[in-house]
């Protein structure tokens, strides 16, 4: 019996495998061009509602199997998605129809506002993920540099983490923030730092330029908006796995500066009578071993950049989610960021499609190991001023310990000793500074009507700071400083928190009329708040038998007998709100013209109730003139001309997020008077009429598509106009204060950009030879107007003046003109253009049109490609742009010969033998009158290869029968070559005058992507 049912069981087993098996079955079929009927190779056919998918070949072709009922979803970039339900037949036959909507790129125009590019009145660019991800850089920033015309960004420093100056049409302010606005989903930030953000993460970059795109901003959109979208999940999409490694190599760009080494330095001080090289016979100065502090003191740094994601999706719900590790050596010993970072981006939606929902959630962990002292003179501190100019003849086997330096020091006394303190602090020096950094947001929509949408968007940063320093009893730097303070060395630990939330609720109105008429009209209000709290600590005096960097162990007490002890105690709290309303409208007609325009109210918690609205709008407008009758049949497939004209604010008029809370405000100090009683005294006079600074901007461009796509680009001429400028009043000194702040003047910047694409060659096959090249350059004139001061000058007697008619931060300077033949000394000229020895600091200053801010950057580059082999190169370039190179001041500075190492450069000084020279003579009488001239203020212009790629994509048929569904391998440099006359590091950098700063690198890498 048991035989009989295990018989009648297996039957009908095999009977039900068998009748599931019949349910699937193979489909085959060829997907083609609706258009032209060719053959579509990588189209994307997706079961619906499983994970089983597969691609098209080169021919179109396709093979998947499926069940009858079920749904195959057909994807295809640039096409309409088409869905085909599974039936009798075991073949489909398919013709996918161009999606005009898809062709034409999105434009984002902040907020929830969106337009296709045709439709779109503003001027913006978007750089997507291809531009961004897998570059060697802690800062997605730095990848755009060269990328957009009108974006200036200047990296001065190499050091891992580091951020960029970054500004967009000009300087446009003087005091207060020039830095453009950043939102990331949704979500304003607070600060500039994104050393904590991966780039891989990001989707797309949208860089907004003008009134029309920034008004909606506010009192915040002053200086443009920079907004960030991260990569999410596609609805009805497989499980897609993506891993990417970065490994790289940086180095030191080497300077000009032409340094000597040890034989050249200690004939040099033998000559002139100082230093070690005095009474040295040629045979002990050929003999001296020669040490290159640059290789000591840097190094070629490693780094390498994991990241995985993955991203799915059903017919309802996507996800995007990735992890990632970066860690980057600094080429500067004791440097280096160390990143952790997770991200989870959910977007959902209803079956009736009315609501949607999305979700972003970032979580950031950095460790950031810093220089510190750079740009200054400390010689016990300053590795960089060490590594490039210590003397050569002395070598690191000199150093054995703290103590044994000192009594060297304190025998010698000289400086000459510098490397081997800067070797100490390298030993015994340690500081880092963690960062925790999230950004949340969530973002709904509910469509409740035929043309009405609700919407909210909220948002929080928050970011959270730990910095440590610590300085051993035992070092040198503590020892020299010991005297009678027994214990000594220090330690300083530092916290900071800053989180702020951002809430925006809208209602959308959408409806066409008539098939040709379009209003889209949008009323939002948001809500903004901002808290900071800080505190720290630095204790001085350490037990070195116990004391542990960051453990608070060994802190040594303080006595009625000596204060050294007593630790410094620092506490800060601040808190800063927005509220705002506002409307936008658009209103096209038949995709021909188009007008749109913004208006917003803004109340600010930094200002009094005098100023605390302000009011800003804006008007656009286009004419797609292609659209017209007499365009059809053209070359030109797209032809727009816009225009804009708005207003913004800056309410961040001292450039820092909480700064001039307390400037409406009368605000009192805590002191002490008469026999050291407790007094109060007013510490700075308040001005209830301070407002934000106002920028007022007009716009007019040209976008155009000629030849079949095959030429693309844009035109833009700006006037922007900032007034109420945050500047010092001066006062009479009755009143306790030297000046009060206040709203005053003007500045301006006018200019052109143009951006190009052309497409050189087209590939005529997936795997063809194809060629595109791209170019964008801007020109950008920058004026000052309408000061406070009667003379319409802002002088501190230094080498910059801001006064009316004149570019911002340009040098004013007495002109120097070389060495006087006759006897070696400096020769300058005075005001009126006569020659002099001896300038008036002061008076012989005139203007010389240069300025440390540029007035012509750009970039341009090619990407080429072939039977999966590509080649991509980037180049950046600034013009007319100068800077004090005060490192070649000291290099060519007689005055500390033994002490420090010289350039070759002052081996041709002046000589009653050599009389025509650029050198004065090593005894010049008036070397100390060029503090005030254009000496050494050089020109910076530069051309740069900015990034290089070379790579290989394995073709998909090489991978159907692996894991793997597409391999990408390369090799890339970032910085790779410079031309200019700047002689230092470096020509890029922010600063009017540099001193000693961090070297940015020559970055070689290579990298992998794997995707399942």
């Amino acid at each position: 019996m048991k035989s009989k049912f295990t018989w009648i069981l297996t039957l009908c087993l095999a009977f039900f495998i068998q009748f599931s098996y019949a349910q699937e079955k193979t489909i085959t079929g060829t997907v083609v061009s609706k258009t032209d009927q060719s053959p579509l190779p990588g189209v994307s056919i997706l079961v619906q509602g499983t994970t089983k998918g597969v691609q098209t070949d080169f021919d179109g072709k396709f093979s998947i199997s499926a069940a009858p009922g079920q749904k195959l979803v057909f994807t295809f970039l640039g096409t309409k998605t088409q869905t085909v339900t599974v039936g009798a037949s075991n073949t489909v036959s398919i013709q996918l129809e161009d999606d005009t909507t898809a062709l034409d790129v999105v434009v984002v125009q902040g907020y929830d506002v969106k337009r296709t590019k045709a439709k779109s009145n503003i001027a913006s660019v978007t750089v997507s993920a291809a531009t961004i991800e897998a570059r060697p850089n802690a800062s997605f920033i730095q990848t755009l540099q060269g990328q957009i015309a009108g974006l200036q960004i200047s990296t001065g420093s190499g050091q891992p983490g580091s951020g960029s100056f970054v500004v967009i049409r000009g300087l446009g302010s003087i005091n207060g923030k020039v830095e453009p606005l950043y939102v990331i989903d949704g979500v304003p930030l607070n600060a500039d730092n994104f050393r904590s953000l991966n780039p891989d993460d990001i989707e797309s970059t949208s860089v907004l330029k003008d009134a029309g795109a920034t008004a909606i901003y506010g009192n915040k959109g002053a200086n443009g908006v920079i907004i960030v979208k991260t990569k999410k999940g596609g609805f009805d999409s497989a499980l897609k796995v993506k891993y990417s490694s970065v490994s790289g190599f940086s180095t030191m760009q080497k300077t000009k500066y032409n340094m000597m080494n040890a034989q050249q330095l200690l004939t040099l001080e033998r000559n002139y009578g100082s230093g070690r090289g005095v009474g040295m016979t040629d045979a002990e100065i050929a003999a001296t071993p020669s040490t290159n502090w640059n290789d000591y003191f840097f190094r070629t740094a490693v780094s390498q950049n994991h990241v995985l994601s993955m991203s799915q999706g059903s017919k309802n719900l996507s996800t995007f989610t990735s992890v990632g590790f970066l860690d980057q050596e600094g080429i500067l010993k004791s440097t280096g960021l160390k990143r952790f970072n997770f991200r989870s981006n959910v977007t959902g939606k209803s079956n009736d499609g009315k609501f949607n929902y999305a979700t972003s959630v970032t979580l950031n962990f950095s460790r950031n190991n810093l220089a510190t002292s750079l740009g200054t003179g400390g010689v016990n501190q300053n590795y960089v001023l060490g590594a490039n100019n210590s003397a050569p003849y002395i070598s690191p086997s000199e150093y054995t310990t703290s103590a044994q330096l000192l009594a060297d020091y304190q025998a010698s006394g000289t400086l000459a000793l510098t490397p081997l303190f800067l070797i100490d602090k390298l030993n015994t020096f340690s500081t880092a500074t963690d960062e925790l950094k999230g950004v949340l947001s969530f973002e709904a929509s509910y469509k409740f009507a035929k043309n009405f949408t609700i919407g909210v968007n909220q948002g929080i940063d928050y970011t959270q700071t730990n910095g440590l320093t610590f300085q051993p009893p035992g070092a040198f730097n503590s020892l020299i400083f010991e005297g009678s303070n027994g214990y000594v060395g220090q330690t300083s630990e530092s916290f900071s928190r800053d989180v702020a939330f951002n809430t925006n609720t809208r209602l959308n109105y959408n409806k066409t009329f008539g098939g040709k008429h379009t209003v889209d009209v949008t009323l939002f209000t948001e809500y903004y708040k901002a808290h900071a709290k800080s505190n720290g600590f630095t204790q001085y005096g350490l037990d070195p038998k116990v004391a542990y960097p960051g453990a608070g162990t060994g802190f040594i007490s303080d006595t009625p007998a000596n204060d050294f002890n007593v630790p410094d105690v620092t506490s800060g709290i601040a808190e800063l709100g927005l509220f705002s309303y506002f409307a936008v409208a658009d209103y096209d007609f038949d995709s021909k013209y188009g007008v749109g325009a913004t208006i917003r109210r803004d109340a600010s918690s930094r200002f009094s109730d005098t100023n605390r609205w302000g009011t800003f709008y804006s008007f656009t407008g286009r004419w797609n003139l292609d659209q017209e009758n007499f365009m059809k049949g053209s070359a030109i497939t797209m032809l727009k001309l816009r225009g804009s004209y708005g207003t913004n604010g800056n309410q961040e008029i001292t450039g820092t997020t909480y700064g001039a809370l307390s400037s409406t405000k009368d605000i009192y100090a805590s002191g002490s008077s008469y026999q050291l009683l407790p007094a109060y005294a007013i510490g700075s006079l308040g001005n209830s009429d301070l407002k934000w600074e106002t920028t007022t901007q007009k716009d007019i461009g040209v976008d155009f598509e000629v030849f079949d796509r095959r030429l693309t680009g844009s035109v833009d001429y700006y006037h922007k106009k900032t007034t109420d400028l945050y500047l010092s009043l001066p006062l009479s000194a009755i009143t306790g204060q030297g000046s009060l702040a206040a709203n005053f003047g003007e500045l301006t910047n006018s200019g052109f950009e143009t951006t190009l694409s052309y497409d050189l060659v087209r590939a005529k096959s997936t795997d063809g030879l194809d060629i595109s090249l791209n170019f964008n350059a801007s020109f950008n004139k920058n004026r000052i107007g309408d000061l406070p001061n009667e003379d319409g000058i802002v002088d501190d007697g230094g080498l910059t003046v801001i006064s009316e008619g004149h570019r911002l931060n340009e040098f004013y300077a007495i002109r120097y003109v070389g060495v006087n033949p006759a006897d070696g000394n400096l020769l300058f000229l005075d005001a009126d253009g006569n020659p002099t020895e001896n300038p008036d600091q002061i008076n012989d200053r005139v203007y010389t049109g240069k300025s440390s801010q540029p007035s012509i950057q750009g970039g341009f580059g090619t990407d080429v490609s072939y039977k999966g082999f590509f080649i991509n190169a980037s180049f950046s370039f600034v013009a007319d742009v100068y800077r004090l190179d005060y490192d070649l001041s000291g290099v060519q500075d007689p005055s500390d010969i033994g002490v420090f190492n010289k350039s070759t450069d002052i081996l041709r000084a002046w000589t009653p033998d050599n009389r025509i020279t650029d050198i004065p003579s090593l005894s010049v009488q008036n070397a100390s009158l060029d503090a005030n001239s254009d000496r050494y203020i050089k020109n910076a212009d530069y051309l740069r290869l900015r990034y290089m790629s070379i790579g290989y994509n394995v073709p998909k048929k090489f991978l159907d029968k692996t894991l793997f569904s597409a391999v990408k391998a390369y090799v890339q440099a970032e910085n790779l070559v410079t031309w200019s006359k700047w002689r230092g590091w470096d020509a890029e950098s922010p600063r009017g005058s540099d001193q000693y700063q961090y070297p940015t690198p020559k970055i070689l890498s290579v990298g992998l992507q794997l995707e399942f």
